[in-house]
């Protein structure tokens, strides 16, 4: 049996331990919170550095790519140089091609037009495969980064924005605490609705769901939510605030889906190779042979 470890600077309420036969393989898979705290994350990943498989990073990205580029967090970079055996992967090598064959699936396994649907894109930039595939199906996009990111009411509504965004604000925002924009520890817990406006104005609301969450209003009546890392209680509180239909780009496992850093840990400790020399046709080929497929909820 397989050994993943997930250590993420998220809640320590969102702890999960499974075991889950994905195609021939058997794997545990454990996400340990550490409440935003690194140097508990550190000892974490020394204490099991060489004894699994694979790790994956939470609550943090180490790398982002957009417009043809790869920006490096740096403190996301420091927390991952402590696995000095075991590799260790946040999702962002596996989001490009996991989340452009979501909206393929939606379109071609489930027949879900998504043409002319107005998007929240609540972060663009750690979502660039997902951004594009949904310009290119058609959908009018508001990218939601300088919105909740910086609280600032601008929205970008196009690639080539996205793009300039990154350029411009990549290299400062990589060198900043991850915490300054992004909600780690117990914040993942809060909820305070801001800008609800373009929440309202959205058919489909898409994106990492600690944003989603944090920012949601109450209503969210006929709405399509495309995210990740959705527990149970996620669940129910998405059904009661009315949203016809979840998409999570990862699979249920025994009552949620993990965030995308586990599932490229599973298809990195599948590989057998060093990940500089996974490709993404490798990661397509690796997920057709665990029959991994994204989960797709109608309520209602």
């Amino acid at each position: 049996m397989k050994h993943i470890v997930s250590v993420s600077l998220g809640s320590t309420s969102r702890n999960h331990d499974v075991v889950e036969q994905l195609g021939q393989y058997r794997f545990r898979i454990q996400r340990i919170g550490t409440d935003g705290d690194k140097i508990k994350a550190k000892e974490l990943i020394a204490e099991f550095d060489g004894k699994v498989d694979a790790f994956g990073l939470g609550g943090t990205d180490i790398y982002i790519y957009a417009g043809g580029r790869r920006y490096t967090f740096k403190e996301s970079q420091d927390l991952a140089a402590t696995a000095k055996k075991t590799p260790i992967v946040d999702g962002s090598g596996l989001k490009n091609t996991l989340e452009r064959r979501v909206i393929a699936y939606l379109q071609e396994e489930c027949g879900i037009s998504l043409r002319n649907k107005n998007v929240l894109l609540v972060c663009g930039l750690d979502r660039f495969g997902l951004a594009e595939s949904l310009t290119e199906v058609g959908c009018r996009i508001v990218f939601g980064d300088i919105i909740f990111g910086l609280g600032v009411p601008i929205p970008i509504r196009s690639l080539r924005g996205l793009s300039n965004l990154a350029r411009l604000a990549a290299p400062i925002i990589t060198r900043m605490p991850v915490k300054l924009f992004y909600p780690t520890g117990k914040q993942q817990n809060d909820i305070k609705p801001r800008f609800r406006n373009y929440f309202d104005q959205a058919d489909i609301i898409a994106g990492d769901f600690h944003f989603i969450r944090r920012n949601m209003p109450e209503n969210l009546t006929g709405k399509m939510i495309i995210t990740n890392t959705v527990t149970k209680q996620d669940e129910y509180l998405l059904q009661n605030r009315g949203i016809a239909t979840l998409v999570t780009t990862t699979p249920e496992m025994q009552g949620r889906s993990f965030g995308t850093n586990v599932l490229e840990a599973v298809l990195v400790a599948v590989a057998g190779k060093p990940i500089e020399q996974i490709k993404s046709d490798d990661y397509k080929q690796l997920l057709d042979q665990l029959q991994i497929k994204p989960r797709v909820r109608h309520f209602g």
